[in-house]
């Protein structure tokens, strides 16, 4: 089976969405220490996040999941959500940045700290992959007790469940069994 994992570029978005375990209820944001081991495993041990910034990360990580079932479904992104990411990428200024080798990149404004920095690095992710197109390709699970993000990487990019064995495999019983009844 092909990997779920988003490629680098996409990695930091992805781990983010699935730091909520919808079927558990485990959130790596909100438990001892998971914030800052979530930080420092993706490059920013320097960060530190105070209440306000930690719900502004998880309010993020909700409106990044909204965007990735839209990709999924096919449907619009419900207004809430893209208020609330249009708001927190507001917040969170990136600037276009040429490196010595005369290679571009966007990188997050001066002067960004805390959960407005780790914003800002997303919002160049999500440019990125806009730009290469890989952006849609990053979804959640259709299933209403999983909505764990994955990267579909099928030919047609149609792809609903983070695992066919698993969600794919009990939505396609349900359906059988509704048609039975």
């Amino acid at each position: 089976m092909a990997s779920r994992t988003a490629p680098d570029s996409l990695l930091l978005v992805q781990d983010l969405v699935n730091t909520l375990d919808i079927e558990t209820g485990a959130d790596t944001l909100s438990a001892d220490g998971g914030p800052r081991a979530f930080l420092r495993d993706h490059g920013f041990p320097e960060l530190a996040l105070d209440g306000d910034e930690l719900t502004s990360l998880q309010c993020l990580r909700e409106a990044l999941r909204a965007a990735c079932l839209a990709h999924t479904t096919g449907s619009p992104l419900p207004t809430p959500a893209a208020r609330t990411l249009n708001r927190l990428l507001a917040e969170a200024p990136l600037v276009l940045a040429v490196a010595e080798d005369g290679h571009p990149a966007l990188r997050p404004a001066d002067g960004l700290r805390g959960a407005a920095h780790l914003t800002a690095h997303i919002a160049a992710a999500m440019a990125t992959a806009v730009a290469d197109g890989t952006w849609t390709r990053l979804k959640v699970c259709e299933a209403h007790d999983c909505r764990w993000a994955f990267y579909d990487r099928s030919p047609a990019a149609r792809g609903r469940w983070c695992t066919m064995a698993v969600c794919g495999s009990r939505a396609k019983m349900r359906t059988y069994r509704a048609k039975r009844v």
